[in-house]
């Protein structure tokens, strides 16, 4: 008892408060029952597996100290970020489970996993894909708009859908966006190819049909 008053005192509670609490419990528990730890500013007391504030009464629930040997010690509490994270992961998961079998309920997943992690990229990328596939272009578009960084498959399948909107200029963008952060997307440079070609810029599509082919063959051997 004296060793836990001791470290009490070390976390700045006021000896009139430690007192009061001690003269509470020589009246109200058997000494074998009975243990103290500092909460914050506060006075907890441990009743087997149960801590309560002795000065309110009140259960606290996130049992973030310990008690060991009669020093204290302190137990690290996840932190909101890596609860969040697992949280989205656990929503990327559920989308990532139903997209065959429930497309809406897979984008109800990932739209669940980027309200709680807004740059979770795969489910951004998902999203966009299955809105894509819906026939949902204006949704699509602005789910991969709405991305704070670039990402190479994020931008190619943009491009994709702007092909599909017939805004073939802003595709072309995307593509030699998604190439500027991974010249090894050989569908992008096959893509573009087609499109200068359709723009009747011949030397920009001989350019890319032949980087793409120069991977192609890569690949093969």
């Amino acid at each position: 008892m004296l060793r836990t008053a001791s470290a009490l005192r070390s976390a700045k509670i006021s000896a009139h408060r430690i007192n009061r609490t001690l003269q509470t419990l020589r009246a109200t528990l058997p000494t074998n029952q009975r243990s103290l730890t500092a909460l914050g500013d506060q006075i907890a007391v441990r009743e087997g597996k149960l801590l309560w504030e002795s000065d309110s009464g009140q259960y606290v629930l996130a049992l973030d100290i310990g008690e060991e040997k009669g020093g204290l010690h302190v137990i690290p509490r996840q932190t909101a970020a890596v609860q969040t994270a697992d949280s989205a992961d656990e929503h990327f998961a559920k989308g990532l489970a139903l997209e065959d079998t429930d497309p809406d309920g897979a984008r109800a997943g990932y739209e669940a996993c980027l309200a709680a992690d807004p740059q979770h990229m795969d489910a951004r990328i998902n999203l966009g894909r299955l809105l894509h596939m819906a026939g949902r272009l204006a949704d699509a578009e602005r789910v991969y708009r709405s991305a704070k960084k670039p990402e190479s498959v994020l931008l190619f399948n943009l491009a994709v859908l702007l092909e599909d909107l017939a805004r073939e200029p802003d595709a072309i963008v995307a593509y030699r966006e998604a190439l500027a952060l991974d010249p090894e997307l050989a569908d992008a440079h096959f893509n573009l190819a087609r499109l200068y070609e359709r723009a009747r810029n011949p030397k920009s599509s001989l350019r890319h049909l032949l980087a793409y082919r120069r991977m192609i063959d890569r690949q093969g051997t």
